[in-house]
């Protein structure tokens, strides 16, 4: 491969980004995980990776994001999440995804709106963060967020899928 690296910034260190981590650099991304709160650094264990504990908003403003760059935010803290959020829209990231539900996510919407991000710039945002495709538990998600991030770095929009029956629990028999 020739040119620059894809780099992913990873604001919380909770379970899911393990899975979301170990993925990425399978991906060959270079991770780096930000998250201040000394309960989830503290437990950080993934090779390969780099755990910063700054502010999430400063990190993203040194990280300097490019077109190769993805940001996605996981700690479910609007303090956290929403603050690294509003430099990332500004920034020229391929990828910007935030976890949360649906209505989570648009209380999130507003709030960027009154500090200062342009409705443009919020078109941007993937949140709920991830392809939908049913996933419930952490790697189920994982998978889904870097199925997303693929598409979008090589130029698709998933459509968001139908569901074509009810839940099957247990494996398929």
């Amino acid at each position: 491969a020739f040119g620059p690296r894809w780099r992913l910034l990873v604001i919380g260190a909770g379970q899911l980004t393990h899975y979301v981590a170990q993925m990425a650099l399978a991906l060959d991304y270079a991770v780096t995980i930000c998250d201040p709160r000394e309960e989830y650094a503290d437990g950080w264990l993934v090779p390969g990776t780099q755990l910063l504990r700054a502010m999430p908003d400063d990190t993203v403003v040194e990280f300097r994001p490019d077109k190769h760059t993805a940001i996605v935010a996981l700690t479910h803290d609007p303090k956290l999440d929403d603050l690294a959020l509003i430099e990332a829209l500004k920034s020229d990231a391929f990828y910007v995804g935030a976890i949360g539900s649906k209505k989570n996510q648009a209380k999130r919407k507003e709030r960027l709106l009154e500090f200062g991000v342009s409705s443009g710039q919020l078109e941007r945002l993937h949140g709920p963060v991830g392809l939908k495709n049913g996933a419930r538990t952490p790697p189920e998600v994982a998978v889904s967020i870097l199925a997303e991030m693929t598409a979008t770095k090589y130029g698709y929009e998933v459509p968001t899928p139908i569901a074509v029956r009810a839940h099957m629990a247990g494996p398929a028999g």
